[in-house]
């Protein structure tokens, strides 16, 4: 029994509920718009900007899989072509790594416009920008998203997760103003899931409910 807890030291009911406890952690920051990363961290976003009272957008991101073995990431990519890579992009050719990166690319800006419908994107220049994801996995992703937001005009950025590696850290602290993380995880293995009783894979309407609510 205390070996679990050792090995899972927190874990949270749901994506909403892990939201709620961030929100906690954010409420001095002045007048921000809310990034939450598709899809999962737009049940946590959701909850966040609700509570300090703030704008809430979507933020499409998409793993590039390692053509051998899909569940490697090689990076990161955004809807304009923001990247983030991973030491496993080495291991492809340039003209394939680019290839990849143009297709990811692709399927992310088909993502947002299917999320977004006729909603337009909330200008972040000049703004605070809190960018949430449900938790961190690698850390191309959200460096793609904090490459992806200073991009669009933001001024100041802050990663906020319920639960990410500890070893990641520091990657964050240097491309981010601020990071705000509940819990820290040392496993070597790392699942965000298992910090989560409800894991489920969040469909397309929960994305665009949320950003009805907002609206």
């Amino acid at each position: 029994m205390h070996s679990r807890h050792r090995r899972t030291p927190v874990i949270f009911r749901d994506r909403s509920s892990a939201g709620a406890l961030l929100a906690e952690s954010l409420r001095n920051e002045t007048q921000p718009v809310v990034l939450g990363i598709a899809r999962g961290g737009m049940l946590v976003a959701a909850p966040v900007a609700r509570a300090l009272g703030a704008g809430l957008d979507v933020c499409v991101i998409r793993k590039l899989g390692h053509p051998a073995q899909p569940e490697l990431a090689m990076g990161a990519v955004s809807p304009d072509g923001e990247t983030a890579l991973t030491d496993y992009a080495r291991d492809v050719s340039p003209e394939e790594l680019r290839e990849r990166i143009e297709a990811a690319q692709a399927a992310g800006r088909a993502l947002e416009e299917r999320l977004r419908g006729d909603r337009p994107r909330v200008d972040l220049s000049g703004r605070t920008v809190i960018i949430v994801d449900d938790g961190i996995a690698t850390s191309a992703t959200m460096l793609c998203a904090i490459k992806h937001a200073r991009a669009r005009g933001a001024v100041r950025v802050v990663c906020a997760v319920p639960v990410a590696p500890s070893d990641f850290l520091d990657r964050f602290r240097g491309a981010a103003d601020r990071l705000v993380v509940l819990t820290t995880a040392s496993e070597w293995h790392f699942a965000v899931g298992r910090y989560y009783a409800d894991f489920h894979e969040v469909s397309d309407e929960e994305v665009r409910a949320a950003l009805l609510m907002e609206g």
